[in-house]
C-alpha cells in the first residue's frame, strides 16, 4: 500500500512537472525570449551610485512633489508660514462644517491653538486624556491633522512616524487628512529617508513608519476604483515655508 501511494505521489509530481514546463514554455515562446533556466546576476546592490548623488533644487522639488500629489487626486497648497497654514485649515474646516477634529501631540500644532480658532469644533489632542479611546476618537473625526517627518517629491510620498503623542490613527482614520509639510524635510529621492532610517539603527526605530501618497484608493475587487475606503478619502499636503 505505502509503494502504492508513493508512486501515486511520485507520478503526480510528474505531470505537474511536465506542465509547468509546457507553461513556462508558452510564455517564453510569447516573448520571443530564450527560456531562462537559471537565474540572473546582480553583481551591484542598493541604487548607483548617479542615483545617490542626484538632486534637485527646492523649486524643482516643490514642482514635482505638487504634480505627484495632484496625480493621485490629493492636494497641495503652497504656503509661506505656519499662520497661514492655519488660516488654511481653519476656513477649510468651516467651509466643511467639521464637527470633530483630532491633531498629533505636537509643539508645531499647539502654537497654532487650533482649539482657539475653531471654536465651532472639538478638536482633540492624540493621547492627551488617559480614559480616552482614541481611535474611536480619531474614526468619527471629519478632520485629522498632522505634520510630516519626511516628504519625497520623486514619488510624491509623506512620510509621518508614530509614537505615544502622534498615533497612526490620526492620519489614517478621519474622513479628511491635512498633512503639514515644512519645505526643508521634502527630499528629492525616497532613498535619502530610508538611509536615516538604516543608519539610526534598528533599536532606535519608530513605532511605525507610514508613506502617504494621497487619498486612500482600492481596486482589489472587480477592478473597481473606490476612493476612501482604507483611509481618508480627502487629502491635503500644506508645504510650508
Amino acid at each position: 500500500m505505502a509503494d502504492t501511494h508513493k508512486e501515486w505521489l511520485e507520478r503526480l509530481e510528474a505531470e505537474s512537472r511536465k506542465k509547468q514546463e509546457l507553461f513556462m514554455n508558452d510564455i517564453a515562446a510569447k516573448l520571443r525570449h530564450p527560456r531562462m533556466t537559471e537565474k540572473p546576476q546582480h553583481p551591484f546592490r542598493g541604487s548607483p551610485d548617479f542615483w545617490k548623488a542626484f538632486e534637485w533644487s527646492v523649486e524643482e522639488r516643490i514642482e514635482a512633489f505638487t504634480d505627484n500629489f495632484l496625480s493621485v487626486g490629493g492636494h497641495v497648497a503652497r504656503l509661506e508660514t505656519m499662520e497661514e497654514a492655519k488660516r488654511f485649515m481653519v476656513e477649510k474646516a468651516e467651509e466643511m462644517s467639521a464637527k470633530y477634529v483630532i491633531r498629533q501631540n505636537q509643539p508645531e500644532l499647539a502654537d497654532l491653538d487650533l482649539e482657539g480658532a475653531l471654536p465651532e469644533s472639538q478638536v482633540s489632542v492624540w493621547n492627551t486624556d488617559p480614559g480616552q479611546y482614541w481611535r474611536a476618537r480619531a474614526a468619527e473625526a471629519d478632520f485629522g491633522i498632522v505634520i510630516a517627518d519626511h516628504a519625497v517629491a520623486y514619488t510624491g510620498s509623506v512620510t509621518v512616524l508614530s509614537a505615544e503623542h502622534k498615533g497612526r490613527s490620526v492620519s489614517l482614520l478621519p474622513t479628511v487628512l491635512i498633512i503639514i509639510i515644512p519645505v526643508d524635510r521634502l527630499k528629492t529621492r525616497l532613498g535619502e529617508v530610508l538611509s536615516a532610517f538604516d543608519e539610526a539603527g534598528r533599536e532606535n526605530l519608530p513605532a511605525g513608519i507610514h508613506f502617504i501618497s494621497g487619498p486612500s484608493r482600492s481596486s482589489d475587487i472587480e477592478n473597481d476604483l473606490t476612493i476612501g475606503v482604507h483611509g481618508p478619502g480627502i487629502v491635503y499636503a500644506l508645504l510650508v515655508g
